[in-house]
């Protein structure tokens, strides 16, 4: 999601999600996958599900899979199916207080320009026990023209976005990095796009990979998946947390 643009900007200026264009991107898989490890004992059978940033299909799927109602919202109505969903903005959700059991943000609050609003609207529509699951890119030291052309306002440590989540009156149940056993080619890329940017040529897009390359980006994200089944990852470039509403 990219807030305070027009849909038409959006397409216009290339912006928005890649997955929109690119659902089988190696990288969209690969999310799909941790974040259910890491993230999907702590979402249990909710009857009402709210996901924000309903764009980035490929990651939901398997909270689809779980049962329940499932309420769509995004920005950009390119991410929403003809005639179901809400167009709206994370900051301003035209939704009633507690009315989902959990809400899913999966790369969203990034490009929310007032990170506090933002998690308090995704925190106020979660009713008291309700719980929420969120994924922020990492690391500021990694900004590059990718994240300008994305749309984002920041990226993320883990302890600045556990910060705001608990600013927003959420209890914290798992706080960890992700793309860790990646995270060396993820650092080369970036150094990649800094160089050509400088040189007056940006990188444009998602970087393309052969198919030896995509499985063995996708192997090496299958060592982060056995590792997040019993720990924390120390680092990676992006942070996954799931917390829940106190009942008081």
């Amino acid at each position: 999601m990219t807030e305070q643009r027009r849909p038409r900007d959006l397409a216009e200026q290339g912006q928005g999600s890649s997955s929109l264009s690119q659902p089988d991107y190696w990288w969209y898989r690969a999310r799909a996958a941790l974040l259910e490890r890491a993230l999907g004992d702590f979402l249990g059978s909710p009857e009402q599900v709210l996901d924000v940033g309903s764009a980035d299909g490929p990651s939901v799927g398997w909270v689809q899979a779980r049962g329940g109602r499932r309420t769509c919202v995004d920005v950009d109505p390119r991410g929403l199916q003809a005639g179901s969903g809400i167009c709206a903005s994370a900051e301003a959700l035209p939704i009633r207080d507690g009315s989902f059991d959990a809400v899913v943000a999966f790369d969203v609050v990034e490009h929310c320009a007032d990170e506090a609003t933002a998690l308090a609207e995704l925190t106020r529509v979660l009713r008291p026990g309700g719980r929420m699951l969120i994924s922020v890119p990492a690391y500021l030291w990694a900004w590059t023209d990718h994240d300008v052309r994305a749309g984002h306002h920041t990226r993320y440590t883990r302890p600045r976005i556990v910060a705001a989540m608990t600013n927003a009156g959420l209890t914290i149940d798992r706080a960890t990095y992700g793309f860790t056993a990646v995270f060396p080619f993820f650092v080369a890329e970036r150094l990649v796009r800094r160089l050509r940017g400088r040189r007056g040529a940006p990188a444009s897009g998602v970087p393309q990979v052969s198919p030896r390359t995509d499985r063995m980006l996708m192997g090496l994200s299958r060592v982060d998946q056995r590792l997040l089944g019993n720990r924390d990852l120390p680092f990676g470039s992006s942070v996954f947390v799931a917390a829940h509403k106190p009942t008081r």
